[in-house]
């Protein structure tokens, strides 16, 4: 059972969000704020698996408060509820450490589907959408033309070409023919290699190395 709390100061989107999740046997609401300081208070109490935060809220920002959660409690995943789909908000959500963002108008089942990838650590954003991130960090957490890259060995450099495409450690596992165990490890080393914590940062650094290659004709020195 995937444990989740939402945040979100207009009760009837909280409600209508609890209600999709709570219909779904393998989800469960363990609670609800409308505020930061409830949420950050309650959040510590329960420690879902993922918390659902609104990006404005009263007192603060969803953003900020994602980033404390992942700071106080790294086993909590984040998604970012936003009713605006633009680059600010799914940069800021990267940077925050969120595992992506959800637009409030989109279908119910992509919600409960984007739970359900966070609750396992993944990243839930399309490459497309990775590469708008990139596009929008700024220019001192980019990885530029010139730089050094980190010596990833051949299987490290295909499993974060696949995390770019959003796939599961499952879905990589079952494309290159190796157990899921052994591509977390994978997945690991390479974090720890790029000096990052999570696989939506990583997502978001090739996503920009593909796009410098492209534009270079080659891949980035």
């Amino acid at each position: 059972m995937t444990r989740v709390f939402v945040v979100d100061d207009h009760e009837i989107v909280r409600r209508g969000v609890a209600q999709l999740i709570d219909a779904e046997p393998d989800l469960e609401v363990v609670g609800e704020a409308a505020s930061v300081h409830e949420a950050s208070r309650r959040i510590a109490a329960t420690q879902p698996d993922v918390a659902v935060l609104d990006v404005r809220l009263p007192d603060g920002s969803g953003i900020d408060l994602c980033r404390d959660i992942r700071s106080a409690h790294p086993s909590v995943n984040c998604l970012i509820l936003t009713a605006y789909d633009d680059d600010e908000a799914l940069r800021a959500a990267v940077l925050a450490g969120a595992s992506g963002y959800v637009i409030k108008n989109v279908r119910g089942g992509s919600i409960v589907d984007a739970i359900r990838r966070a609750a396992s650590g993944n990243t839930i954003q399309a490459p497309e959408v990775m590469m708008r991130a990139a596009r929008t960090l700024h220019p001192e957490t980019n990885p530029r033309r010139g730089s050094i890259d980190p010596a990833l060995s051949l299987r490290e450099s295909q499993i974060l070409g696949l995390i770019a495409e959003g796939m599961t450690n499952r879905e990589i596992g079952d494309r290159l023919g190796i157990a899921e165990k052994t591509v977390k490890n994978y997945v690991s080393g390479l974090l720890a290699k790029l000096g990052m914590e999570r696989r939506t940062q990583a997502a978001v650094y090739e996503a920009e190395r593909k796009h410098q290659a492209d534009e270079g004709g080659g891949r980035p020195l």
